[in-house]
């Protein structure tokens, strides 16, 4: 079942469990699956391992893709706040 499933993947055919967070902003990519079956019952596993790690704002989409990677950060939530400064801010002008 691992070839066919890898065949899927390769084909872009494969089934992956898309969670979105709001805090912290990211998405997650939990896969691939051969059936749309198989990562559904595996989807609350994934939503449980993201709350007990303080997850917030959970979205959850099952959809075949071909993910080019597995966590996605959306980088703006990590950047400082306009009028707060960093030990390395003197650094950049």
């Amino acid at each position: 079942m691992e070839f066919f499933t890898s065949l899927l993947n390769t084909l872009g055919f494969a089934w992956w469990v898309e969670i979105g967070t709001e805090h912290p902003r990211c998405t997650y990519y939990f896969g691939p699956f051969a059936t749309e079956a198989e990562a559904k019952a595996e989807k609350d596993g994934y939503i449980e391992d993201l709350e007990n790690e303080g997850a917030q704002g959970i979205r959850v989409l099952v959809k075949r893709c071909k993910p080019r990677k597995l966590t996605i950060f959306d980088e703006v939530d990590d950047l400082p706040q306009k009028g707060v400064g960093t030990q390395l801010s003197g650094q950049f002008q």
